[in-house]
């Protein structure tokens, strides 16, 4: 299992954007089955990741932002790691399969894990242990010294992380390719029992560091600036325009500032360098033991918007925040070159994975196996896809439309087949009112109450 963080569309078997390079990524797609229509259980790391891994929604496990350590809440449930271990399996895992955070990951659930650093003055200091509250910006910053950054009336909510550019490492001396180097490690001996194994890519997220070759291979000069419209919010319901609203004036920054070429370059060469880590995997595997009979699974944990709906970031029920590469190569199960152009979501992995590798049933997931869509990807498929982004907001998305619900009645309606950008609200249309209807039935008939940060000593 590889997970990518904040990885959007933006990859070359997805098309979304014209000049990225990604190789590996492409070659493992045709592999087995690439999902193109696949969407996160929630824009946001924590949220998505403990739903993917325990097969269980945010509006099933009250899981919606960062802060709940979700383990210290449902310490008898089950997840995939642990499933796979309670089954005979040897569990390995390493950098960023959890969210990363201290205590999000529990360490019951393996057999052995790999801990990540990552790379970057806020990660170096909070390895340390070090408060990180008052975080100044350091020379190098691409921002640091900007008047536009003093001008603003509220300046980056996570200048710790807000930064990009060249590393001056190899790919070994980063923390994703230290990572990567123990995986390698791992497949090129891998245990005579059936084994587990995670391997957690740090990158694209901020802050958008990668070795200085990729950034080359991306000259800013060619780079195609994504389709953006500049009243794109006109036609966005109150409550849609207020989650666009967080972190706005980071790219309202970063344009200002004459750095947005910059930060695509940042964007697509850390892709590029998660797409060379993910080569590595791969060629590690397949040189192995382990090659024939191993199944390959790739999801992110979400996308990322790089201006769309005037924003940067995630946290959002539009599709730049909601869809995601995911792959399924399985011999035997998938035949090479496959493309599934149905609406799926990552909560199926969990049950997919458990028919594939013949494992217990477990009651309770939220999700529903794939594997009908990996022997046939073209078959009917009624079931959307389900986002989840704080308690009572809710994306559904079919093949066709993206049908948006907020907590307060607000909805926006979007039709995939003329308005790939999403650029039209059709809620409002009397004429979009059956299907509405027919999306409004996939909600969750209950939305749990958040849990908090931490469970308090009984």
């Amino acid at each position: 299992m590889i997970i990518v963080d904040d990885l959007n569309d933006w990859v070359g078997c997805l098309g979304g954007h014209p000049g990225v390079q990604t190789p590996h990524l492409d070659q493992l797609a045709k592999r087995g089955v690439l999902f193109t229509n696949a969407h996160v259980p929630s824009p946001v790391c924590n949220p998505s990741r403990v739903a993917v891994l325990t097969g269980r929604m945010p509006a099933t496990s009250g899981v919606y932002d960062n802060k709940p350590i979700w383990h210290e809440w449902m310490p008898h449930v089950p997840s995939i790691p642990s499933h796979f271990k309670a089954s005979g399996y040897q569990v390995y895992g390493g950098g960023k399969v959890n969210h990363h955070m201290p205590g999000f990951n529990r360490r019951s659930d393996w057999h052995e894990y790999f801990d990540q650093r990552f790379d970057g003055a806020y990660q170096d200091q909070l390895s340390r242990g070090q408060d990180v509250s008052d975080f100044q910006w350091t020379d190098g910053f691409p921002l640091n010294g900007l008047a536009s950054v003093k001008a603003l009336t509220q300046p980056p909510k996570n200048p710790r992380e807000f930064d990009w550019g060249p590393l001056g490492k190899s790919d070994d001396e980063t923390g994703d390719g230290r990572m990567i180097r123990w995986a390698e490690a791992l497949l090129s001996h891998p245990p005579k029992e059936p084994f587990f194994m995670a391997a957690g890519i740090y990158r694209p997220h901020l802050p958008m560091y990668a070795p200085e070759a990729y950034f080359k291979g991306h000259p800013t000069e060619s780079i195609a600036l994504p389709a953006l419209k500049a009243d794109d919010l006109e036609d966005v319901p109150p409550a849609g325009k207020a989650m666009a609203a967080h972190r706005a004036d980071d790219f309202k920054l970063v344009v200002e500032s004459g750095r947005y070429r910059e930060l695509l370059q940042a964007y697509m060469a850390s892709v590029s360098f998660a797409d060379a880590m993910v080569g590595r995997l791969l060629d590690a595997l397949d040189a192995g033991s382990a090659a024939h009979n191993t199944i390959v699974v790739l999801w992110s944990d979400h996308g990322w918007h790089l201006g769309e709906k005037n924003r940067l970031h995630k946290m959002t029920l539009w599709e730049r925040s909601t869809r995601i590469p995911m792959v399924l190569a399985a011999s035997g199960w998938t035949e090479a070159g496959g493309r599934c152009d149905r609406a799926v979501g990552a909560i199926d992995l969990f049950p997919t994975l458990i028919q594939l590798c013949d494992l217990p049933e477990l009651s309770l997931l939220d999700g529903q196996s794939l594997v009908p869509l990996l022997k046939d990807p073209a078959q009917s498929w009624t079931r959307p896809a389900l986002t989840t982004y704080g308690q009572g907001n809710h994306a559904v998305r079919s093949d066709r439309y993206r049908f948006i619900h907020y907590a307060n009645g607000d909805e926006e309606l979007y039709d995939h087949h003329g308005d790939p950008h999403e650029w039209h609200n059709l809620a409002s249309d009397s004429r979009s009112d059956q299907i509405k209807e027919q999306l409004r039935a996939w909600l969750p008939e209950h939305d749990a109450k958040p849990l908090k940060q931490r469970k308090p000593n009984l």
